[in-house]
């Protein structure tokens, strides 16, 4: 019989208190002085019954707006996006779910080559010579890109897109603070990056250039002209991408991308509460020893048949502390695998159709938006993302949406002053055209 929770009786506590030779539960707490020991009751319900309890914790979970019973336009760097039963299938082997550092290949075959297959596919993807065996999130792989690139130019300055999602512009800063590092931010020009600011702000000192692609407005950034700008004063030329949106748009790496670098949220990962996630981070192979976290190797065993280890680690722990060129410790390997699933599940032609109808359907949302007399900013090529301007604030419209069974789109305001009154619309390939009709319906009626 599977207990879920077997709860501790009085007789059970006095047996363990008999067993290491104390008479009550205060007594362990004997070396904390008494006048730091808290006496009070903590402000706390009272403890209640199992079946009670489960009551209430059901009825609070049922105020969560989830997406089987609404219809999601809320994106801006979480998405919800169609996952193969399989993935949660394979996710749920125990082999799978309990395992941590594959530091011994000879018992880690199938998580070793589960991780090399994401490392292998990320690189299809993103056009890129090496990937790493993933990272927390798309935020910390573009923070750790841009302390790459100031120890590989030995330059002290970044710039970055105000294009790029507001909280992985906070992590780059945050990682960058540290390590005396400037981070300037280029302004945007109709949704993407300003070339002539570029232009003006980069120069010697700069060690990258940050964009995002397609941005945080769902823009698809001039890569070629970006690249001539970054790579003319030798910078390097950093993107943050979603790797769904490659499936359709041409790879950063045949733009001359020195690092690409994203989330695989998008690949078999559910939305939960924001996380967890998976970054991925990619390079040339010129960077391959200087990729943070770790990489898995195909080799062969002494009888010639085809194996998996772990191999490049360029952490403090595997290498001289001075010449480590990152500190972090785990990757997220099962997310990793339910994005290797996820992807494997699709195949080349499934991620394909799936980025294209997140390119149709978001087409098909603007037009009807549109139709309702709601203004579409920023016009120009996207991908699953764009902006909208309201008449009302965007929580108010929100709050009225969710009563309608609708979740609606992020509120710019928070992170743009400037775009204040303004929504980011997220339109994927779950979405349905009776679902987006009737968003365009409601957000015509708030604009009316």
């Amino acid at each position: 019989m599977k207990h879920r929770y077997l709860p501790m009786t009085e007789a059970d506590q006095k047996e363990m208190l008999d067993t290491i030779g104390v008479s009550s539960v205060q007594e362990l707490f004997n070396d904390i002085p008494e006048s730091v020991q808290f006496k009070g009751d903590y402000k706390i319900k009272q403890a209640k019954s199992e079946p009670a309890l489960l009551k209430e914790l059901t009825r609070l979970a049922n105020k969560n707006a989830d997406l089987k019973t609404n219809s999601s336009f809320l994106g801006a760097g979480v998405y919800d996006h169609y996952m193969p039963v399989i993935v949660d299938h394979v996710l749920s082997r125990s082999e799978f779910y309990t395992a941590y550092t594959p530091y011994q290949p000879e018992i880690s075959q199938g998580e070793l080559q589960a991780i090399f297959e994401f490392q292998t596919m990320i690189c299809e993807l993103t056009g890129m010579d090496v990937a790493n065996s993933s990272m927390y999130d798309g935020g910390t792989a573009l923070a750790e890109a841009a302390m790459l690139s100031t120890g590989q130019t030995r330059r002290k300055k970044v710039l970055v897109s105000s294009a790029v999602h507001p909280e992985s512009k906070e992590v780059v800063k945050t990682y960058a603070k540290g390590q005396y590092i400037e981070v300037i931010e280029i302004p945007q020009q109709d949704g993407v990056t300003d070339l002539a600011a570029l232009q003006a702000m980069i120069d010697a000192d700069t060690a990258a250039v940050i964009v995002q692609y397609p941005n945080f407005f769902g823009r698809i950034e001039p890569m070629a002209e970006l690249e001539e700008i970054v790579h003319g004063q030798k910078a390097m030329f950093v993107v943050s991408s979603n790797p769904l949106a490659l499936g359709a748009l041409t790879p950063p790496g045949k733009f001359g991308a020195d690092i690409v670098v994203g989330d695989a949220q998008v690949f078999g990962i559910p939305s939960a509460f924001g996380g967890p996630h998976c970054g991925y981070f990619a390079v040339t192979s010129k960077l391959m020893r200087k990729v943070p976290g770790r990489l898995v190797g195909q080799t062969t065993d002494d009888q010639g048949r085809r194996g998996f280890v772990l191999t490049l680690q360029a952490r403090e722990q595997h290498i001289r502390r001075d010449k480590a060129t990152s500190n972090i410790c785990s990757n997220q390997a099962l997310n990793a695998l339910a994005a290797s699933v996820a992807m494997t599940a699709l195949g080349r032609k499934g991620v394909k159709e799936m980025a294209l109808q997140n390119i149709q359907k978001a087409h098909y949302a603007k037009n009807a938006l549109k139709e309702k007399g709601l203004e579409i900013v920023f016009e120009g090529p996207s991908f699953n993302e764009f902006v909208v301007k309201v008449s009302k604030p965007v929580k108010e419209i929100n709050q009225a949406l969710l009563q309608k069974g609708i979740i609606g789109g992020y509120d710019l305001g928070r992170d743009y002053p400037d775009l204040r009154h303004h929504m980011l619309v997220a339109v994927t390939e779950l979405r349905t055209k009776e679902e987006i009709d009737t968003f365009a319906q409601e957000m015509g009626d708030f604009h009316a």
